[in-house]
């Protein structure tokens, strides 16, 4: 008896008996990793069942034991065990019209500031998680599946902080998601944030490069932290002061953050150890001076994407215009001396 293909069979919530499946790797799903390709569309299946099933051998990439790191090429060959999926829990969320009501609560929060056949680019609202994860039901990419059901693939490019906004790249064919991801490795894209500082920064008419590197290391609660560690990775910024402000006694500056690498939290530790820590950064910020300037979210924003199209070639500069909570904030100072 011939089996049905496997995109379909893990999707239905029937509890027909289970078969074992061969799934042709296609050119949309080629570059993947073995682990990525089958928890994508094994929605629903634990993380742990999949690992399982991939180390004790009973996944097979043309016939042959994978490792979970396995990249798959085009014309692969992957075969899946029997594999029962009864409508686990966080897909049966997914399916509530009350999690599609907040999904499309979300989407309507999300500027589309670019698409094509390729890409997908949107303004990125402070405080949604890019992905779902642990306490999170809902991130960017699972509110565009639901709320973009024709797309058949849709990947994150690049990763933004829950708590920072703006210009957030997406990749409509696995073809662009690989190319961009090359860019990015060859340092060919420029990525900049808008930001305001606690502080007077101190700089002349050039850029300041912010070079230091850096550690990533968890709390005992688990919770993810980076440090300035001379064993630590290397890691750049050039940083451009825009605009001082004060008021009274306490003044804060606008900045514009260039990227030149992208490591985790890289331009709030930065901004931490040059003594100008980010507002409303708490994890590496000052909580009193946040208190006096009374903080209303992390200010920081990624305003500008650039990079080459990676099907025209065309060179594109994607932008994000200032927050309103930013102009907010610096309404309530003014710029010495009138500048």
């Amino acid at each position: 008896m011939k089996s049905e293909p496997i995109s379909k069979s893990l999707q239905a919530k029937t509890s027909a008996p289970a078969a074992v499946h061969l799934q042709t790797i296609g050119p949309e799903e080629a570059g993947q990793r073995l682990d990525n390709y089958l928890l994508r569309w094994a929605k629903g299946v634990p993380k742990s069942h999949v690992y399982r099933i991939i180390r004790s051998g009973e996944v097979r990439v043309n016939k042959k034991r994978a490792e979970p790191t396995t990249r798959l090429v085009e014309g692969d060959v992957v075969r899946v065990p029997p594999v029962r999926i009864a409508e686990p829990a966080q897909m049966a969320a997914v399916n509530t019209a009350q999690t599609k009501s907040r999904a499309q609560g979300y989407s309507d929060k999300m500027p589309v500031l670019f698409e094509d056949e390729a890409l997908l680019i949107v303004n990125k609202p402070v405080g949604l998680a890019v992905h779902g994860g642990s306490g999170i039901a809902l991130g960017v990419i699972e509110t565009l599946r639901i709320t973009r059901p024709e797309l058949k693939f849709l990947e994150l490019v690049h990763r933004l902080d829950r708590d920072t906004s703006g210009v957030l790249l997406l990749a409509k064919k696995r073809s662009a998601l690989v190319e961009l991801h090359r860019q990015i490795r060859e340092g060919q894209t420029d990525k900049r944030y808008y930001l305001l500082a606690h502080g007077e920064i101190a700089q002349g008419a050039g850029t300041m490069q912010l070079k230091f590197a850096l550690h990533k290391y968890l709390l005992a609660n688990g919770e993810r932290r980076v440090r300035v560690d001379p064993d630590g990775l290397p890691s750049h910024t050039a940083l451009r002061v825009t605009k001082l402000m004060k008021r009274g006694e306490v003044a804060i500056t606008l900045a514009e953050a260039q990227l030149k690498t992208g490591r985790t939290h890289q331009i709030r530790v930065h901004l931490q150890k040059l003594g100008h820590s980010i507002l409303g950064d708490d994890k590496y910020g000052f909580e009193d001076q946040d208190k006096i300037v009374k903080s209303k979210r992390l200010y920081l924003h990624a305003h500008l994407a650039g990079f080459t199209h990676p099907r025209t070639g065309e060179k594109m500069r994607v932008e994000s215009p200032l927050p309103a909570e930013f102009i907010a904030m610096m309404k309530t100072f003014e710029a010495p001396n009138n500048a």
